[in-house]
């Protein structure tokens, strides 16, 4: 059946590497709306192959995300469905047969070079000014060494032989044709050396399987279709039609990042947003609405989004425009919902429950509790060069290492003894004392000298605010020079 007569079903793929990210809603939020427009099927798949970045708590995160923000799915891991499971990790045995498949046929082969020998590859190609790629020294080997080796239980990936010379041509339905010369296609890694398969082969191997009729995702994914395409030729599969949507930009243009704006969902979530808000915001990006309409629900969104009318040019994450435009909704709601919204995010049980511990050896009355946990509450600090500068260290080496910090935490785990460790590691490395990092850092989330304790406080305000709080500092600190 050509993708035209099929019946409409398109999914959305994330990975459960970490904090939800802005990006996947808006991605989401596409899917959502072309499945519902054309009575299709929205399918959410979790792509957890990557057990290096897996993040045990991210999976329900995701799902916590999106339903928050409405983005209710017809298939998936935790609704089911009749094609599923719908966790890569639960269907790696298709992913073998698949590989099996094209290994019989002449179309991958196995590679067993070693991380050392293809680091060394990238190097001579580097100093050579040449593209980053595979020079097919495995694909030379005999049956006889294939066999060897394996007998020798040598590890091995296994790659896409991609024709030479040759070229690749797809439709983009947006953008019309594109064409890739093979001299630029790399014979990609399908299956790892743990077993898994990579990105490219599952989500060939799980859209053919799943009868995905659109392939809706950021257009950073350009550049790895010549790669799907390939594999949906070497299977003798009908490739799905392919929507490059534009990437989301930063106020200058640069793609959008953690190191300029929050990209988690969870921070929006946590820091008071209204998902009609989000939603509506998300659904301004791109240019898919009328140009004369602002504020809209997602049912409006759904009849009225028109897909032709999305620009190419990248769309501007600008959050002052979703602050503004959260501020239209929350002025809009009856006090007694604006309370309970209140009572459900800032105010909210559970995080009162955690910050009462915090304060309640330092009390002598109950007001006392609001001066001691103001930072909690704000939105944000402003700590003066006095508060956060480390005595004989100059304002340019505290802010160097105040962008260290924020690097470093990005990539630490969210508990006590990884932060302990991660500050203390960061003091080595910058030949600080642990004393002066963790000042920095309890001046840079307080905003005083001292506070209830310092890790507990982090580990309640949570990742995501403790993160933009550190972003927002920097960015202020350095406009001020």
């Amino acid at each position: 059946m050509s993708p035209d007569a099929a019946p409409v079903r398109v999914r959305i793929a994330p990975s459960p590497t970490g904090d939800p990210h802005v990006g996947t809603a808006y991605i989401a939020l596409l899917n959502y709306l072309f499945a519902r427009q054309r009575g299709g099927r929205f399918i959410l798949r979790i792509e957890d192959t990557d057990r290096t970045r897996f993040v045990g708590t991210s999976e329900q995160m995701i799902y916590d995300s999106l339903r928050w923000l409405g983005l209710a799915w017809d298939e998936g891991p935790d609704v089911g469905g009749a094609y599923g499971p719908y966790r890569q990790s639960e269907r790696t045995e298709l992913y073998r047969q698949a590989v099996d498949q094209l290994l019989h046929a002449g179309q991958a082969y196995r590679c067993f070079c070693t991380p050392e020998r293809l680091e060394a590859m990238r190097q001579q190609q580097a100093a050579a000014h040449q593209p980053p790629r595979y020079d097919r020294t495995c694909l030379q080997l005999t049956p006889a060494e294939v066999q060897a080796r394996l007998a020798g239980q040598h590890p091995y990936v296994v790659r896409l032989m991609v024709p030479q010379p040759g070229e690749t041509v797809f439709r983009d339905e947006l953008r019309g044709e594109i064409r890739f010369d093979h001299a630029n296609v790399d014979d990609q890694v399908l299956l790892k050396s743990d077993g898994y398969p990579t990105y490219h082969l599952a989500n060939v191997v799980d859209d053919h399987a799943m009868e995905i009729s659109d392939v809706i995702r950021a257009e950073e994914w350009i550049s790895s279709t010549p790669k799907h395409v390939l594999l949906y030729g070497a299977f003798g599969w009908t490739a799905p039609r392919f929507w490059h949507m534009p990437l989301l930009r930063n106020p200058d243009k640069s793609k959008i990042s953690k190191r300029k704006n929050p990209v988690s969902l969870v921070y929006y979530r946590q820091a008071g947003f209204l998902p009609q808000a989000m939603i509506n915001f998300l659904g301004l990006l791109g240019g898919g609405m009328p140009a004369d309409l602002e504020k809209f629900t997602l049912d409006e969104m759904t009849e009225k989004f028109q897909f032709e009318r999305i620009s190419l040019g990248g769309p501007v994450f600008d959050l002052e425009k979703l602050r503004w435009l959260n501020g239209v909704y929350l002025r809009a709601l009856p006090p007694e919902e604006l309370l309970n919204e209140l009572r459900t995010t800032v105010f909210g049980q559970p995080y009162l429950r955690q910050i009462v511990p915090l304060v309640q050896e330092r009390i002598e009355t109950l007001a006392q509790a609001a001066d001691l946990a103001d930072f909690l509450f704000r939105d944000e600090v402003a700590p003066p060069p006095e508060v956060y500068l480390p005595k004989k260290r100059t304002r340019e080496e505290t802010l160097k290492a105040g962008a260290e910090l924020l690097a470093a935490l990005e990539a630490a785990e969210w508990s006590h003894a990884e932060l302990e460790a991660e500050l203390r590691r960061l003091a080595d490395k910058l030949g600080w004392t642990a004393k002066e990092v963790f000042m920095l850092f309890r001046a840079i989330l307080t905003g005083k000298t001292a506070s209830p304790p310092l890790l507990e406080s982090a580990l309640v305000f949570g990742k995501a605010r403790t993160l933009d709080r550190l972003r927002r500092f920097l960015e202020r600190e350095k406009a001020r020079r």
